[in-house]
């Protein structure tokens, strides 16, 4: 019986937010391909995502006249990384002699035009911003871990409308670069798709991609070892393993803040909830196979 696995890569880990640095995006690249050749290896059929907040928020910073709206610029993101990844991927599936194709498709992702999401921008997008940038902006802005950022508007994914095309090229064996930045976002008036402005959060995207693909696996790939507790303070703690009960009783604290690791663990009780089956884990690039024996990253049992 196939296995599928759905890799989520952070755009925040190719692009951090708060560096320039090409150093830390090529390693982290390599990590990356490295869970997919380990899953390939490992049986698995693989399908990634990747997110985009740090990269649409500099195509924003750099196109000044509104000629694009912001859905184009996430389709524009969709190509611009799935190509970066596809070169990277493919050269090592030659110099390795893995037989595996990799295909990217730009995904559109329904959203419901009355999501509150659209009047309460949440998702951070974009570079650190200076000081005098706060100030002057005709922004909506917020604090995040790392600082002041650019948020938008973040509608829930309610349907992947390009599934069955996603769903086709995995069963030809390939790898499935899709939703990157969590899908175009989509409405649906009568007999027509538009495009809206905003950016779906790709984790939560991602987790409804697992169930809606039924798979085996689901693997949140961040900048941090796992989930932690009393993140950045002294009592910070990391888990190997978190119940499901355990951890809808953090997220329901408000123990996540809502700009980094708030949709990630809503995303991993999402996908556990629908599919009790599923293995479910959140671990750094790199780690994902070790992830999925349990000895790196954390687990949602």
């Amino acid at each position: 019986m196939v296995k599928t696995a759905v890799y989520a890569l952070g755009g925040n880990a190719l692009a951090s937010p708060t560096s320039n640095s090409s150093e830390n995006e090529l390693e982290v690249l390599a990590r990356a391909i490295s869970d997919v050749v380990d899953l390939l290896e490992a049986g698995w059929h693989v399908i990634m995502t990747h997110g985009n907040g740090p990269q649409v928020g500099q195509l924003l910073a750099l196109e000044q006249e509104g000629l694009y709206e912001l859905d184009q610029w996430v389709a524009a993101t969709q190509s611009m990384i799935g190509y970066k990844l596809t070169q990277a991927m493919s050269s090592i599936f030659l110099q390795r002699n893995r037989p595996e194709r990799v295909v990217v498709v730009p995904t559109r992702v329904l959203v419901d035009a009355h999501d509150p999401g659209f009047t309460t921008p949440t998702k951070p997008v974009g570079p650190i911003l200076s000081s005098s940038t706060v100030m002057t902006a005709d922004w909506h802005i917020a604090e995040t871990i790392h600082g002041p950022r650019r948020v938008v508007a973040s509608p829930k994914p309610i349907e992947i409308i390009d599934i069955d095309v996603i769903q086709h090229i995995s069963n030809l064996h390939a790898v499935t670069i899709c939703c990157g930045g969590g899908g175009i976002p989509t409405i649906r008036d009568g007999t027509n798709f538009i495009g809206v402005p905003a950016v779906i959060d790709k984790d939560l995207c991602s987790s409804l991609l697992a169930i809606s693909v039924d798979a085996g696996a689901f693997i949140i790939t961040t900048a941090v070892p796992g989930i932690a507790t009393d993140f950045g303070k002294e009592t910070q703690k990391y888990h190997s393993s978190i119940t499901l009960t355990e951890l809808k009783s953090m997220y329901d604290q408000g123990v996540f803040p809502a700009g980094s690791m708030g949709p990630k663990a809503k995303s991993l009780i999402m996908a556990k909830s629908s599919k009790p089956s599923m293995s479910v884990v959140l671990c750094e690039p790199g780690n994902a196979l070790r992830a999925l024996k349990g000895t790196k990253g954390t687990t949602i049992a």
